[in-house]
This record gives structure tokens, C-alpha cells and sequence, in this order.
């Protein structure tokens, strides 16, 4: 057969000649000069690199499926998370230290049902629009919450009025050019203060898809991977913010999780849709936040003693090291 006939070489059986490899395997995209030339293969080479990862996909399942029962378990991909550095202080429930601790932290009242969680929701100096209604939808998400707008009242002279009023807690939202960007939350009346960065931040009529406003049942707290013993601590601060018994009838679920340092939080709601099948419907608002540090007693920005802050050239020397 000719060379353009599409058979192979040498094949008396009339077959078509197997697709033509369109790159080498020393193939590098940075050696094409022309600007557009090299976008144009580089999607070419990312479209081919897709179809052949799809096709051995494939090829290992009908391998499975051949092999049944005698088909070896499924590889466990290596991710940042897996591959995490241990941490020395990671969390044992069993471990009577970390018992006796929960038994005499600042946190024992909430969790011996001796307090009733109420919180006093606040901003920076003269909050802007954003932030404002963002405080007021997080009140709406947290029980028992008070929004109160600072108009040049210090925090320390604040304290003290929360305090002598029996507020629990204290959240504090910044901002920075109209976008909030920070938060602290300060447990009363002996501490600790912790301070986050937020980013991400969405309203609820920035969120696709969202479900009607929240209704006023307590919702149910779910925390993700707070595992070593700053992250225990930090996770119990957040359970302080919810009163303890949540009502399911209201279906509403409030979710911090923990991934890779980064804290998101979501607030959905159950939708069943039979017995079987059960969907969720954000409500919103959400939001990211990143300890920065951890305060022991309220707020005091001169003279706190601070428990853990987060250094970055020291501390971010791995990628695969968390502190959470």
C-alpha cells in the first residue's frame, strides 16, 4: 500500500494506520517563539494530555472489571493533606492531660452548661455598607447576637460594658477599604483573643443558587480538622458561639472547616428531598479566615501576652506543615 493509503506499512489486512503522536516526548512549548503559535499548541498539547489520561482511566476499569474480586485496591492519590508533616501536639481524645485542660480552660463554663452563649457583634470605627450588612447577616446565623456600630468607642471601654452586661463574646469585624478583611473574636470575660485574617467574604445575594433567609432555630455546629492542640482550642472558641442543643427541626447547619491552615465557613440547610436522598441549600453568608495569633486574656494590642503568633519565614518553611 501506498504511504497515503492510512494503512500500516507492511499490513496486507487493510487496517488503519494508529493516530500520529502530535509531540514528541522532549516537546517543550517554551521553545515556540510566536506568541499565539505557542498559546495554540499549548491548548493542543493540554487537550491531547487529557484524552490520554481518559483513555488509560478507562483501560484500568475494564482491568477491574475483568479482574472482580482479585482486583488489587484502589491507589490512594498523594495530596497535601495525606502527606502532612506530624505534628507533636496533635490531639489524643484518650489523653488525660488534654481531658484535664477542657476540664479547667477558659472555655469549662460553656461546655458544664453553667453560660448561656450571647454575643456582641461590632465593627471597626465608622463601618462602610459592606461590612455593616455583612454583621448584620452573621447575626442572624449566630443566636442570642447583638449588632452594635462603634462610632470612635475604644475596645478596651467596650470590654468592660459587655462584661457588666453578661456578654459571652465579642466579635469584632475590620475592614479595609470598604471590603472586611479582618476578624476578632475575644471569649469574656477572661479570655482568649484570637485575631484572623477574613477574605472571600459573600453576601447572600452574592451566593448562586441560595435558599430562602435563615429562620431563627439554633442551627447545628460541625467542625472539620481541628486536630492539633492550638486547633482544639480554637475549635472549641467557635463551638462557645452556639447555644448547645440545636434544633434539628430548623434543618440549618453551620460549618467551620479546617484545610490546610484556612478556616471556611458555610451555612446551609437539609433539603430531603425522599428518604434516601438529602441535598443542602447555602444560605450564606461565607467566609475564610487565617489565625494570625492567639491572645491570652481580652483584648490588649500593647501589653497581651499571646499564646501563638504566626510567623511566616519562620514558620511556613513546608508546605506540607499545618498548625491547625
Amino acid at each position: 500500500a501506498g504511504e497515503g493509503s492510512g494503512t500500516m506499512p507492511g499490513d496486507g489486512t487493510g487496517s488503519p494506520a494508529p493516530e500520529r503522536v502530535l509531540f514528541p516526548p522532549t516537546f517543550s512549548v517554551s521553545e515556540i517563539k510566536n506568541k499565539q503559535r505557542r498559546h495554540f499548541m499549548f491548548l493542543r498539547w493540554k487537550q491531547q494530555q487529557r484524552k490520554e489520561k481518559l483513555a488509560l482511566k478507562k483501560k484500568r476499569k475494564k482491568e477491574r472489571e475483568a479482574l472482580g474480586d482479585k482486583a488489587p485496591p484502589k491507589a490512594v492519590p498523594k495530596t497535601i493533606e495525606n502527606q502532612r508533616v506530624y505534628d507533636e501536639t496533635t490531639v489524643d481524645p484518650n489523653d488525660e492531660e488534654v481531658a484535664f485542660d477542657e476540664a479547667t480552660d477558659e472555655f469549662a463554663p460553656y461546655f458544664n452548661r453553667q453560660t448561656v452563649p450571647k454575643i456582641l457583634i461590632t465593627t471597626s470605627d465608622r463601618p462602610r455598607g459592606r461590612t455593616v450588612r455583612f454583621c448584620e447577616q452573621l447575626a442572624t446565623v449566630i443566636p442570642n447576637s447583638h449588632v452594635y456600630y462603634r462610632r470612635g468607642l475604644a475596645l478596651k471601654r467596650i470590654i468592660p460594658q459587655c462584661i457588666a452586661r453578661d456578654f459571652t463574646d465579642l466579635i469584632v469585624i475590620n475592614e479595609d477599604r470598604k471590603i472586611p478583611n479582618g476578624l476578632v473574636l475575644s471569649h469574656l470575660p477572661d479570655g482568649p483573643t484570637a485575631h484572623f485574617r477574613m477574605s472571600s467574604v459573600r453576601l447572600r445575594k452574592e451566593i448562586k443558587r441560595k435558599g430562602k433567609e435563615p429562620t431563627e432555630h439554633v442551627p447545628e455546629v460541625i467542625l472539620n480538622n481541628f486536630t492539633t492542640r492550638l486547633g482544639h482550642s480554637i475549635g472549641r472558641m467557635f463551638a462557645a458561639l452556639f447555644p448547645h442543643d440545636p434544633q434539628f427541626i430548623g434543618r440549618q447547619v453551620a460549618t467551620f472547616h479546617n484545610q490546610r491552615d484556612y478556616i471556611f465557613f458555610r451555612f446551609h440547610r437539609y433539603i430531603f428531598k425522599s428518604e434516601k436522598k438529602v441535598g443542602i441549600q447555602e444560605l450564606g453568608p461565607r467566609f475564610t479566615l487565617k489565625l494570625r495569633s492567639l491572645q491570652k486574656g481580652t483584648f490588649d494590642s500593647k501589653f497581651g501576652e499571646y499564646e501563638w503568633i504566626h510567623k511566616r519565614r519562620e514558620m511556613d518553611t513546608s508546605r506540607r506543615k499545618f498548625h491547625l
